[in-house]
């Protein structure tokens, strides 16, 4: 599976973003999809993830609210948007997706995942 992140920019406090991650392959429903983010001088982090098929969804506490994660499998696309963007949002986007047997308790950690993007930064300005 290969991985292609887009959508990242610079944004004003407040503003919003749509991500795009584009998946290669065949069987992009079996995957679970997640985003992650890594600021400088940070650990990378759980953002949220698409469970395989897109039965469900689950997001870090600091974004519940303000982020929607969604998949399209007509197009092998997952996406995150981003609204009410906060200055501590500021990172590089990763996405990444598992390979078909993540259980939903390990939606949120890395290790979990096999294939990772390249990653997209996303800038927040004060």
């Amino acid at each position: 599976v290969q991985l292609q992140a887009s959508g990242g920019g610079l944004v004003q406090t407040g503003g919003s973003l749509r991500l795009s991650c584009a998946a290669s392959g065949r069987s992009f429903r079996r995957h679970t999809m997640g985003w992650f983010r890594q600021a400088p001088g940070k650990e990378r982090e759980f953002v949220a993830a698409s469970f395989r098929g897109g039965v469900s969804a689950s997001y870090a506490d600091s974004v519940k609210g303000r982020f929607t994660i969604s998949r399209d499998s007509t197009k092998n696309t997952v996406y995150l948007q981003m609204g009410r963007l906060k200055p501590e949002d500021t990172a590089v986007y990763y996405c990444a997706a598992d390979q078909g047997g993540l259980i939903a308790s390990a939606t949120g950690d890395a290790r979990a995942y096999t294939y990772w993007g390249q990653g997209t930064q996303v800038t927040v300005s004060s």
